[in-house]
């Protein structure tokens, strides 16, 4: 079975059973998790110069960020489940 790419914008995609969490970058953890892993060059950026909207977490511990939604990119993770929009704070 060939691995499943889930599209985080631009063109760029990631391994979908790689990807351990989705979160939204605004909060101070993600800001302190993100210069971390630029220190020590676990960092991919696939924002392409845009604002992160959010942050995927990978099983090997790297970082990416994204231009894309975190709910965007929830469902293209799974299309058939939906994040509430309650749920979700912009």
């Amino acid at each position: 079975m060939s691995p499943k790419l889930v599209n985080i914008g631009f063109g760029n995609s990631v391994i979908s059973r790689r990807v351990v969490a989705i979160i939204s970058p605004n909060a101070a953890p993600m800001k302190r998790l993100r210069d971390e892993a630029r220190e020590e060059k676990r960092l991919i950026d696939a924002t392409q110069g845009r604002r992160t909207r959010s942050v995927l977490i990978t099983d090997s511990n790297h970082v990416i960020l994204s231009a894309v939604s975190s709910e965007k990119i929830a469902q293209r993770f799974n299309p058939e489940c939906s994040v509430p929009r309650e749920d979700i704070e912009d």
